[in-house]
């Protein structure tokens, strides 16, 4: 019987590391303006074409954090849900992470001055930080997923089609998450001094943002 867990250990073992080689594998591709489908709600300006868009300035901010993204209060070391946050009171988990990311996406553009004004839409897809249990145990990662698009701020007009950013980021556990929180460095600190650097690299370096490989957690996040 221990002999047959054994196996079943390492071939589950396995699986996520396939699962890790597939999702994690994959950055983001260049911040570039490819031809978009016939069919648009939004036209694309043409001299968004032309070039990466990294000599920018941001003249606004557009954060949405759709309603139908599901939220948990599970206390497990994975619960499933677009939402896991304790980094606040409990309440309204849409809310709290729109003012995350619309304090880092500002941050993160603010020192921005660039030759080409755009609007910053930011729709968040996944914001799943830590549980109380795996904060203060083991740790884990920060999955986070956001779709960007940068627009015209007078006509409103898409400059570049939406672009899907992974933003995961270590989470500390146990004594480091501890002594991180004695300094000042709580998750919500963390984040979104995460999130600010991880734009001002979309908008800047032609490569964009590069997801960092953060092992068998994250794998298990993406499942």
């Amino acid at each position: 019987m221990k002999r047959m867990k054994l196996v079943l250990l390492l071939a589950m073992g396995g699986l996520v590391s396939a699962c890790a080689n597939t999702n994690v594998a994959s950055r983001n591709v260049p911040f570039e303006a490819p031809a978009l489908p016939f069919a648009q709600s939004a036209p694309v300006e043409a001299t968004s074409l032309v070039a990466p868009l990294t000599d920018v300035r941001v003249d606004s901010v557009t954060v949405r954090v759709p309603r139908a993204l599901s939220v948990s209060e599970a206390n497990r070391y994975l619960p499933k849900a677009d939402i896991v946050w304790r980094g606040d009171a409990i309440g309204d988990r849409h809310a709290q992470v729109a003012a995350i990311f619309d304090t880092a996406m500002r941050r993160g553009t603010d020192p921005l001055s660039g030759t080409v004004p755009v609007a910053l839409d930011v729709k968040v897809l996944r914001f799943h930080a830590l549980s109380e249990k795996a904060r203060y145990t083991v740790g884990g990662v920060h999955n986070i997923n956001f779709e960007l698009t940068l627009r015209n701020p007078k006509t409103g007009a898409v400059l570049t089609e939406p672009r899907l950013v992974r933003a995961d980021l270590d989470g500390f556990g146990g004594q480091q998450a501890l002594q991180a929180e004695a300094r000042g460095l709580t998750q919500k600190v963390r984040i979104t001094n995460h999130l600010a650097e991880v734009i001002r690299q979309e908008l800047t370096t032609v490569e964009g943002y590069k997801n960092p490989q953060l092992g068998f957690i994250q794998a298990m996040n993406q499942i």
